[in-house]
């Protein structure tokens, strides 16, 4: 392994393994599956977001209050922002305007105005306890957070930064995914044994149906063709491809030591997966659903992502 620096041009743009218990990034390279090198960060990052711009990979540090910018293609460190409470989870609006963190620990969630290289802060809003995950809508008018600790979901208002809705959920709510046409929402159950599916095309939410995946569903990831999305399964230790036009799992693939978060190859044939228990990233063939390959990364990795993806949903 060569730690000190990527000393090729890269054929692909890395994948990005953060280590959050080690307070650093793993960059790897995808066409020879080596890891580059490791980038310092803050501690605790767990999850990261691309600008819209695809200039820079924002690296949230929860426990240092601040986030990290990172060249996508080249992994070079760009900037730090600092005076971020808390970014546990962040998000983008599809129309480039707002920018959303959800503060884990300190029970808030923080709307920034984006211009396109900074932020500014337009409202704090105080949630339940431990918000977890937010989607934003396609038409960049709604978040849905997810409230683990209090097993509920929230929808805010981001023209007004207000709280449009509140609803329980079961066990542990963790990640959100909203289908294309925004009418259904599908919420991961960490605490239960599969994926709760709402409506919420009216003006308040409705459960359709409770989903079975496996134990501890947790992680989303659209599988780019418009029609699916993968599920991690952490404690089952499993991965299920939900067809979310049937609401139906159609496929699952093995995997191991706590998966969490995903990204998939442009084909949507390869997922790589944050082996969270085993500090490895696992590349599991869909194909063949079998694993095909592991890299050692650092501490309880969390966060996965690289340039060259299947399109985002």
């Amino acid at each position: 392994m060569a730690f000190a620096g990527v000393s090729h041009a890269l054929a692909a743009p890395p994948v990005f393994v953060l280590n959050s218990l080690d307070a650093n990034v793993s960059v790897i390279d995808p066409m020879t599956w080596t890891e580059l090198k490791r980038i310092p960060t803050g501690k605790e990052p767990h999850h990261l977001y691309l600008t819209p711009d695809e200039k820079s990979l924002i690296i949230a540090n929860a426990l240092s209050d601040s986030l990290l910018f990172v060249d996508p293609k080249t992994a070079a460190v760009q900037r730090t922002v600092t005076g971020i409470l808390d970014p546990y989870q962040l998000r983008f609006s599809p129309d480039m305007k707002w920018f959303v963190t959800v503060a884990n620990r300190l029970n808030h969630v923080d709307i920034y105005h984006w211009d396109g290289s900074n932020l500014k802060l337009a409202k704090r809003l105080p949630t339940s306890k431990t918000p977890s995950h937010v989607w934003i809508d396609s038409s960049s008018r709604t978040a849905y957070v997810s409230v683990q600790d209090s097993n509920e979901l929230a929808a805010i208002d981001l023209a007004s930064q207000t709280l449009k809705w509140r609803h329980p959920t079961g066990t542990m709510p963790a990640d959100v995914f909203g289908t294309p046409d925004d009418k259904f929402l599908l919420v991961g159950l960490t605490g239960g044994q599969g994926v709760e599916i709402y409506d919420v095309s009216g003006a308040t939410p409705k459960l359709v149906k409770l989903l079975k995946t496996g134990e501890g569903a947790h992680a989303f990831r659209g599988a780019g063709d418009q029609r699916h999305v993968f599920v991690s399964n952490r404690v089952a230790n499993t991965i299920s491809k939900i067809d979310y036009k049937s609401m139906s799992v159609v496929e699952s693939y093995p995997a191991p030591s706590g998966p969490d978060c995903m990204d998939v190859s442009p084909d949507g044939r390869f997922i790589y997966v944050a082996s969270r228990w085993a500090k490895k990233l696992t590349v599991i063939d869909t194909h063949a659903k079998a694993v095909v390959r592991q890299v050692n990364v650092g501490k309880s990795p969390h966060g996965v992502w690289t340039l060259n993806h299947a399109a985002r949903q």
